[in-house]
């Protein structure tokens, strides 16, 4: 397919020509249409888990992930609906319900895209219950903390530094409630193969 190939899809019943190599989110982007995300980033190959950036395409059942959904001729996108609102405010309270209470001590305090989130959506209070996720810091290294408590497995540091950085130091680990994002065989990080650059700091929205 051509880069210059393009169609037209509607977006929230406006008409508009897009590139047709582009997902929905890039799309709404380009056209000024806010979606919320976590897990997706620009530099970034698409990962599709934190499901956020959801919006509602006429003629499917389900919602779809705007990130890893692509555009195709006569497209009808809903981005802003009640319905997707209290959708995705539901998918920010869950993941909420299994990370730390402390924004106003933790050192990414007004510099947390979770956080920012979580006030755009006007959420103040937790409304699930459940078993909580509690994990030791990683301390060993001389520039960089790991905090699994803290981790929403969007997986942008796992992508960064195997893609960008090609140096595999982390990755997944169990399933289900119990994974975890952590260097091979939970080698602590001054052990590993992480070379200290940062960029996993950098992307991380926690």
């Amino acid at each position: 397919m051509s880069e210059r190939e393009t169609v037209t899809i509607f977006i929230n019943d406006k008409k508009y020509t897009v590139d047709a190599n582009q997902t929905v989110m890039q799309a709404a982007d380009t056209l000024g249409f806010k979606i919320p995300r976590l897990c997706y980033h620009p530099r970034l190959s698409i990962e599709g888990a934190c499901r956020v950036c959801i919006v509602e395409v006429e003629g499917l059942k389900n919602y779809v992930a705007s990130c890893a959904y692509p555009v195709s001729e006569g497209m009808r996108i809903r981005t802003n609906t009640k319905e997707l609102r209290r959708a995705r405010r539901d998918i920010v309270e869950l993941i909420l319900d299994n990370h730390p209470t402390d924004c106003h001590t933790c050192e990414r305090d007004g510099n947390c895209e979770l956080q920012r989130l979580t006030y755009a959506m006007g959420i103040r209070n937790r409304h699930f219950q459940g078993e909580r996720k509690q994990y030791d810091k990683d301390l060993s290294s001389p520039s960089v903390i790991r905090d699994p408590d803290k981790c929403i497995l969007c997986g942008r540091c796992v992508r960064i530094c195997s893609e960008v950085q090609n140096v595999s130091a982390l990755g997944y680990a169990h399933r289900g409630f119990k994974t975890v994002v952590m260097p091979a065989f939970n080698t602590p990080f001054a052990e590993s193969v992480c070379t200290t650059c940062g960029q996993c700091i950098n992307v991380c929205p926690t």
